[in-house]
């Protein structure tokens, strides 16, 4: 069966399947099943299938371990990026639906991160927090294309000793136009962060 590229990243599992793999990671189906210990064998083999049949995971290697064949599986990142055009023309249910499947992946890492013995953010380096700030459309785009270009340094590092893999997330929403500004025409508090 067909799938465009949001039906096919819309699966919960799926997703997951596919953030497991960020940060040009390469997995076997055995280091996805301790990774994501939740989900069901069958359920993970057969969202890894329909992931690889559509291109959005590759096959990169091969070994025999007891008479069976293990592979190799790598992200092709364009395979798994939804285009403008189809995001676009997506129903504000479908990005309702879209959106829900992201914060249940976002929820399932941060089980497993508690899970496997976090909690202490400050010592882990982690946190969660939400920010508000100004800007025309000319400086989100500035700011979006900065943020971009040193996200890509970090990530052109690759592993390596004392590197640890880091999830970062991010959702940027404008806010309410009309709160954006109070009656004098001043701007509102322009920071409100939970940690």
């Amino acid at each position: 069966m067909a799938l465009d590229t949001a039906e096919l990243l819309l699966h919960p599992v799926r997703l997951r399947i596919v953030q497991a793999f960020l940060g040009g990671r390469t997995l076997t189906t055995a280091d996805l099943r301790a990774e994501l210990a939740d989900v069901a064998p069958a359920t993970l083999y057969r969202q890894v299938a329909t992931l690889t049949g559509h291109g959005v995971l590759r096959s990169v290697g091969e070994r025999r371990i007891r008479g069976a064949i293990e592979r190799s599986y790598q992200l092709d990142e364009a395979a798994a990026a939804v285009d403008a055009d189809t995001i676009r023309g997506m129903t504000p249910e479908q990005h309702r639906r879209a959106f829900l499947t992201f914060v249940a992946g976002l929820l399932a890492d941060f089980d497993s991160y508690l899970d496997s013995g976090g909690g202490d953010l400050a010592h882990d380096l982690a946190g969660y927090r939400q920010n508000a700030f100004y800007a025309t459309d000319a400086e989100l785009v500035e700011f979006i294309t900065r943020m971009r270009e040193l996200f890509a340094e970090y990530v052109a590092l690759g592993p390596g000793p004392g590197r640890t893999r880091r999830l970062f997330t991010t959702v940027l929403l404008p806010a309410d136009p009309v709160a954006a500004q109070d009656e004098g025409g001043a701007p509102s508090e322009a920071t409100n962060s939970t940690s």
